[in-house]
């Protein structure tokens, strides 16, 4: 046997018979040679598969998706155990940066915006790091996206769609030269202003920091694969933490066994009374604690307003007083069981004698459920406000006195599950005949009367968006009738009627 430099070479002659070692480096470089041309073909697959992606896999994982989207809504609300997801394969796609979004309001401005930068994210190509929750607002909650949201649900169910991680690698930080552009995107935008505008600037920005994130994406006019991710993000992905979620479903089945309720969103919160100025039905020394707490927020631009007008523009949330009223020429009985999904009632007890003397059966989440059940909860208006928003959506009747956020966005839940009863209360009309009736210009059964005619086509009907060209506050809002997401375009005109009856032109 010689040995050289380059290898080893086995003299067969001087050694009669078989040679073992030969053989065992024969099948040692075969097995060599074929790794090497399966990982090339690997990496090569890869490629290919990258620029197919977007035509064929797409078009393959959106079918899969569409047909769950058609059978999600007729599930049954009390199926509370259910299998483990199976959750499409991740997306293989070249990353051209990061995007950090600092979500601001309550929990449900929060959770639609969450969406809108998912389906961001997702157009552009980006990394979306898990978003931050606000904690400068006025609830001041402390809770981080995971207190909230289950993180790996949320994760792991669209990684078919867009790359979710928790923080951004320290390799991107700016210790190692890399700065983060912080900005508020547009209100309002559509794609054609993120793809323009936003997707440069990741040329010289590895990272991007949305610090405002309300409404920065269009109600209409996207294509609609990025609307219905929208509504998988609301519908699917943002799945509430185990602890909330067990706590919410016992609320609903505590009331379930007493028979049928009613959700009533009371928005006669102090939060709402001193930004929207209205202090109709409060003491002259409420009304200026109301206005101080307006001026205490300098972020709040309007300081002076007058209460009654804007009450008279139906731009006020109902008083309990009202609500009762509103209750009872509606139809719902005295043995009517009512759940009042809100926080702490301004003025308290007293302002509720009136609705608890025509309605006995009021409760909440603070009567039903135990303080140590609720304890982990105190202090977090966030946590508080998911375990009614769970309650809200799986009620018999949804009332909101307030068309704020959580009004809308259980309206679109409860649309998205098969058209549950939601009543649209019409408040500049409500106003206007509660006054007539508290005047003697109305009897109870006039007044009774008129209020069923004008809630009559006010049930959360399948309907269109109505949209408002250049003008999109006074449009319908997207997470609140998300048209797009309840049927299938063979039948959406025999759902929601032709397609361009809810357009409104400027």
């Amino acid at each position: 046997m010689e040995v050289r430099s380059e290898g080893i070479q086995v003299r067969c002659d001087k050694f009669p018979g078989p040679v073992i070692p030969r053989t065992r480096l024969r099948i040692w470089f075969i097995r060599v040679c074929s790794s090497i041309v399966l990982w090339t073909c690997l990496v090569q697959l890869a490629t290919v598969s990258e620029l197919w992606h977007s035509h064929l896999i797409s078009g393959i994982t959106n079918g899969i998706y569409n047909i769950a989207q058609v059978q999600l809504p007729i599930q049954a609300d009390n199926a509370i155990a259910q299998s483990p997801p199976a959750f499409l394969p991740r997306r293989n796609y070249t990353s051209n940066g990061f995007l950090r979004v600092s979500c601001n309001g309550g929990l449900n401005q929060m959770r639609a915006a969450i969406c809108d930068m998912v389906t961001v994210a997702r157009f552009l190509n980006l990394t979306l790091v898990v978003p931050e929750l606000d904690k400068t607002s006025f609830w001041a909650d402390p809770s981080n996206f995971e207190d909230i949201f289950d993180v790996k649900h949320f994760i792991d169910s669209l990684r078919d769609e867009v790359r979710i991680v928790k923080k951004v690698p320290k390799k991107f930080s700016g210790k190692r030269g890399y700065s983060t552009l912080e900005m508020p995107p547009v209100s309002w935008s559509n794609e054609k202003y993120y793809l323009e505008q936003i997707l440069p600037l990741f040329g010289k920005h590895k990272v991007l920091h949305f610090n405002k994130t309300d409404s920065r994406l269009a109600n209409n006019g996207l294509p609609l694969d990025l609307q219905k991710l929208r509504c998988r993000v609301n519908f699917q992905a943002l799945k509430f933490t185990p602890q909330i979620e067990n706590l919410g479903h016992k609320l609903i089945q505590m009331l379930r066994e007493k028979g049928t309720f009613v959700a009533l969103h009371l928005r006669y919160e102090m939060d709402m009374l001193a930004f929207s100025g209205c202090t109709h039905g409060c003491t002259d020394k409420e009304a200026e604690e109301l206005k101080q707490l307006r001026y205490a927020f300098p972020w709040w631009k309007e300081k002076e307003i007058i209460s009654e007008e804007r009450r008279s523009q139906g731009l006020c949330p109902l008083t309990p007083e009202e609500a009762a009223l509103v209750l009872r020429a509606l139809g719902f009985g005295r043995e009517t069981q009512i759940y009042i999904a809100a926080g702490e009632i301004y003025g308290g007890e007293r302002r509720l004698a009136q609705l608890r003397s025509v309605y006995p059966r009021i409760v909440k989440k603070e009567t039903l459920l135990t303080w140590d059940e609720l304890r982990q909860f105190q202090n977090h208006s966030s946590q508080m406000a998911a375990l009614d928003f769970m309650v809200s959506v799986a009620s018999n009747a949804f009332v909101p006195t307030y068309d704020g956020n959580m009004a809308k966005l259980v309206e679109g839940h409860r649309r998205y599950s098969g058209f549950k009863k939601t009543i649209l209360l019409d408040r500049k009309k409500v106003v206007e005949l509660v006054d007539m009736h508290q005047n003697g210009t109305l009897s109870w059964i006039q007044f009774g009367d008129a209020v069923r005619v004008v809630h009559e086509r006010r049930i959360a009907q399948p309907t269109r968006r109505r949209a408002i060209l250049d003008k999109p506050k006074e449009e319908d809002y997207f997470y609140a009738n998300p048209h797009e997401c309840l049927c299938e375009e063979t039948n959406c005109d025999d759902l929601l009627g032709p397609h361009n009856s809810s357009k409104v032109s400027s």
